[in-house]
């Protein structure tokens, strides 16, 4: 069931959206996506990550992950591998911000040392799949310009596309097209273009769930490299809120407690 807030937040964007700059039309209906998320405190979810090459070989991963909702800057998260046994008690802790560069740390259990990501290397592969560690931290409203482009039904759906300009350094895209429902204000697709403007990748979002009749997860994301032909799917499940997760759980000396 679609919660009211929600609903009243499409018609009053849909409102504000008459005689607006697209622009101003753009950011507001990124305004209002993200401002329909606020509150959900903390989270936890089982995802597994299926790695496909390009002749459609797979290999799969069992990833925990954990959430901490932080006012006034980016989220917290935590993402913790259990299989295979390669890659098993690997650790990737992302502390994103709103306005300057996220700090995030890889916990690697072979040599028992945390290992800091330099912010030049956002763009770089997340443990070998098609998302790149800038695509998995929390998508912070300031990190973008934006611009509408135009409405029309993606997939059945009535949808906003808009265009948004990272603002941050070192991102690998130079722009994104996205296609957000505008009843749910969940992204639907996004369209990543490198850093010579030609289209990268393709990440599209399935299998929609509200929890605590407000805040919409997807079941699962299909990201494909149109470069490399290799593509990587992120099923997740379990998803809980209100874990009681604190900062400490998210600090640096975290990664060495992991189990």
């Amino acid at each position: 069931m679609i919660k009211w807030s929600a609903l009243l937040l499409s018609l009053l964007l849909s409102s504000s959206l008459l005689a607006e700059t697209p622009q101003q039309r753009g950011l507001a209906i990124a305004t209002a996506a993200d401002e329909a998320d606020n509150g959900w405190g903390d989270s936890s979810a089982t995802m597994i990550m299926t790695l496909r090459n390009r002749q459609g070989d797979t290999t799969q991963r069992e990833i925990r992950n954990r959430q901490l909702e932080v006012a006034g800057d980016g989220d917290k998260s935590l993402s913790i591998f259990d299989s295979p046994n390669d890659v098993k008690g690997t650790a990737f802790l992302s502390h994103t911000h709103a306005t300057k560069a996220d700090d995030q740390w890889l916990y690697l259990p072979a040599l028992k040392r945390v290992k800091r990501i330099s912010s030049n290397n956002k763009s770089g592969p997340f443990m070998g799949s098609e998302f790149a560690y800038e695509d998995i931290t929390s998508q912070e409203l300031a990190k973008y310009s934006y611009r509408w482009l135009k409405d029309e039904l993606y997939d059945g759906r009535e949808s906003h596309v808009i265009e948004r300009i990272p603002t941050y350094k070192h991102s690998g895209y130079t722009q994104q097209i996205v296609w957000i429902d505008s009843t749910t204000l969940q992204a639907l697709k996004v369209d990543f273009y490198d850093r010579k403007g030609a289209l990268l990748k393709t990440l599209t979002n399935h299998e929609y769930q509200q929890y605590n009749d407000k805040f919409w997860r997807a079941g699962r994301m299909e990201m494909v490299n149109h470069i490399t032909g290799k593509s990587t799917t992120l099923s997740w499940t379990d998803y809980k809120f209100s874990n009681g997760y604190t900062h400490r759980d998210f600090d640096k000396n975290s990664l060495k407690r992991i189990r």
